[in-house]
């Protein structure tokens, strides 16, 4: 039917710390990766070959998904990197310079490849947006949502005519320069002859070049606003976001893992938890071999992740932790995300462990 494509090789930079170590498309959602929830998806829609373009971090992403066994499909990587001074550093081709060097690899792209960002969840209807396009004669399709005019200038914008045929594309305009309020969802069909356009050998973006080059050549390029989940993780505050929107239930398909012990508390195995002295208020997860002592509060909607340590006194109120965190005795953390190393409030700023100016107290649960 198709092939898929997962773009993965971008740093995350608007999301640090939270990809100081991980890369974008690993960070964890009801302790999933997003990427997880992709390929799910691609293929419950039968997509089952799929490349991903994969730089920083690397590693945690081929070690994770390997063969792509596991979810009945069949996954490769191109990695994207240079040679400086005897090391091999990481060098994003761009999202189209990315499958132009696949491309001109393999041939991999050889019938239409749906094409997917690595750091959004999407319940698109993928095989009826590629019968669209396949109907409607493109060579490229461009899914797209009405965003708030406030808003545009975190994406792509496109202008599109009564039939669906784009007119002209904007790369994140400023409201006051946007033509329309549609924006790419980050979500493309593509016919393999596209990727001709595109320069081998540099780098080269999708939106910013691309698409205004299938537009000057005046292509049969289309755009589909269609009604779905788009949840984008672009910034912290979005992650906070969607963390809480997923924990109280408003993400279709996406459940509370664990067991349900008391209403809208799930835990993992081997917890301890001093449930006569303790105040909980779901929604809440608490994940594995973790200790909740007696005197502390969890308020939800909070994700508590495996091995934490939340001693005596202290409150958790819609934040989110991630896996062997200790929150210090008598300690509130009010709308966070804390690691072992640093905790991030929810409009994106950062403390790390040790500043001298906050005065949390948070660390390593393992020792």
């Amino acid at each position: 039917m198709a092939k898929g494509m997962i773009l993965a090789a971008g740093q995350g930079t608007r999301v640090r710390p939270l990809t100081r170590d991980l890369p974008k498309p690993m960070v964890p959602i009801l302790g999933k990766p997003v990427m997880e929830y992709l390929i799910e998806h691609l293929a419950r829609h039968g997509i089952t070959e799929i490349m991903v373009n994969v730089a920083y971090h690397h590693q945690k992403i081929e070690e994770y998904f390997g063969d792509g066994s596991r979810w009945g499909v069949q996954i490769g990587y191109s990695y994207e990197g240079v040679r400086e001074s005897g090391d091999v550093v990481p060098r994003p081709m761009g999202s189209a310079g990315g499958m132009r060097r696949i491309q001109d690899f393999s041939g991999f792209f050889d019938q239409t490849t749906l094409v997917l960002c690595g750091d959004a969840l999407i319940d698109l209807d993928i095989t009826a947006a590629i019968a669209e396009h396949h109907a409607k004669g493109a060579v490229a399709s461009l899914v797209a949502m009405d965003v708030p005019l406030a808003d545009v200038s975190s994406y792509g914008v496109v202008l599109a005519g009564a039939d669906g045929r784009i007119a002209s594309f904007q790369e994140k305009p400023q409201p006051v320069d946007a033509k329309s309020t549609l924006a790419s969802t980050g979500v493309y069909i593509f016919e393999p002859e596209v990727l001709d356009l595109v320069p081998p050998g540099k780098v080269y973006d999708i939106g910013s070049e691309l698409f205004p080059k299938l537009v000057d050549q005046q292509l049969p390029f289309f755009v589909q606003n269609r009604p779905f989940h788009w949840i984008d993780i672009g910034r912290v505050s979005d992650y906070w976001t969607v963390l809480q929107r997923v924990l109280k239930g408003e993400v279709p398909d996406m459940k509370m893992p664990g067991k349900e012990v008391r209403p809208g508390v799930w835990v993992g195995l081997n917890v301890s938890i001093d449930w006569d002295r303790v105040k909980i208020e779901g929604p809440v997860y608490i994940g594995s071999s973790t200790r909740v002592e007696a005197g502390a509060t969890i308020t939800g909607p909070a994700w508590i992740g495996n091995g934490c340590l939340i001693r005596s006194g202290a409150r958790i109120t819609r934040s989110v932790l991630f896996e062997y965190t200790r929150i210090a005795a008598d300690m509130h953390f009010n709308e966070m995300i804390v690691s072992r190393h640093y905790c991030v409030d929810r409009h994106g700023e950062t403390m790390y462990r040790g500043d001298d100016h906050t005065p949390l107290r948070w660390g390593d649960a393992r020792a």
